[in-house]
């Protein structure tokens, strides 16, 4: 309740929206983030994983509210323009090395694991713009990550 609040008194919109909800939803997630932000003294991960609590508490209303094609283009190529973004970021830490997951997080500064697949290696890997060295055991512990050839 305190994230609406504290949101809330920011922008009213945010009293409407369900981020409770969607905390409550992924409350392991949320309270996993929180302890790791306690014992690394870093808030980085915490942080991520709540504002894609609240990207998502935003499009669920987009979703559910009245919205047209055109917001939903919107949203779309907001989203698109975001990976992409982001996809660009990844690749500039990558360079040319071949680097595992953990590296690559450390280099972006990310703690958070399920954001940093979520939001930079699956679309760059979906994209084709990188690759596994080892793709046939896609969660091999010894997986690294290179720009695609």
């Amino acid at each position: 309740m305190w994230h609406s609040l504290l949101l809330g008194k920011w922008k009213e919109f945010f009293f409407w929206l369900p981020i409770e909800e969607l905390i409550q939803s992924r409350q392991k997630e949320y309270y996993d983030a929180l302890g790791t932000a306690d014992a690394q003294a870093d808030s980085a991960g915490f942080v991520e994983l709540m504002l894609e609590i609240i990207c998502d508490s935003l499009k669920e209303v987009t979703i559910i509210g009245h919205s047209t094609d055109q917001d939903s283009d919107q949203v779309t190529d907001q989203d698109s323009d975001q990976d992409q973004t982001l996809v660009k970021r990844l690749l500039s830490v990558l360079g040319d090395d071949t680097l595992s997951a953990t590296e690559l997080m450390a280099r972006l500064g990310l703690a958070h694991r399920p954001t940093f697949r979520k939001n930079y290696l699956n679309p760059a890997l979906e994209q084709k713009r990188i690759e596994r060295t080892i793709p046939d055991k896609p969660n091999s512990r010894n997986q690294k990550y290179r720009k695609r050839r």
